[in-house]
């Protein structure tokens, strides 16, 4: 699939999910959480922050897109050297979110919080066992079933469904990168 077409698709998705995200809104305190927050005047903060950290997901996605076609190479975490699975989620995550992921894939499944694959949005990593072992592959989830990864030797950044048969047998999970559970990670993996 070209790099044009792939990009199209991806704003399209992200467009039906801003679309989805605008339909929702409510006026109305549904419990009494959502009432002491709307009486304090925080219902508008937290919509702030829904949307900033929308808006990240998607700029993670768009510039993830942006390396379509670099080619896979073991170890490597640059375009200009080519990516591994882990070195292209770190490198993307860095360079968009400014948030440094550790470098394999198991160890980022570690340090990042457990979702269910229904609850998938934009920006999400996944993780797959292709090694014959738990968490040997990982990719960032785009929308509407599919993930970018750099897959293998001889191949390149791309585009997968995970709902082809490989992927669906080799599902290993769903993260959501959030910022205190990283740096609790890295903290305890960094050297004393």
């Amino acid at each position: 699939m070209s790099r044009w077409l792939c990009l199209l698709l991806l704003g399209l998705t992200l467009f039906g999910f801003a679309l989805r995200a605008q339909a929702v809104p409510s006026t109305q305190p549904v419990d009494d959480v959502e009432k002491l927050l709307a009486d304090r005047g925080l219902l508008t903060q937290l919509s702030y922050v829904r949307q900033s950290l929308s808006s990240r997901a998607s700029e993670l996605v768009v510039n993830a897109m942006g390396f379509l076609g670099v080619p896979y190479r073991r170890g490597g975490n640059t375009a200009e050297t080519g990516f591994d699975c882990s070195g292209f989620v770190r490198a993307m995550y860095e360079q968009t979110v400014g948030l440094v992921l550790p470098r394999r894939a198991d160890q980022q499944a570690a340090a990042t919080q457990t979702i269910d694959k229904q609850d998938l949005q934009p920006g999400d990593l996944v993780f797959f066992n292709t090694m014959r072992h738990a968490f040997s592959h990982v990719g960032i989830y785009v929308g509407d079933g599919k993930f970018i990864h750099s897959p293998r030797s001889g191949s390149q950044v791309r585009v997968e469904d995970m709902r082809e048969s490989y992927w669906q047998r080799r599902f290993d999970g769903a993260r959501r990168v959030s910022v205190p559970a990283v740096s609790a990670t890295l903290d305890a993996n960094s050297p004393r």
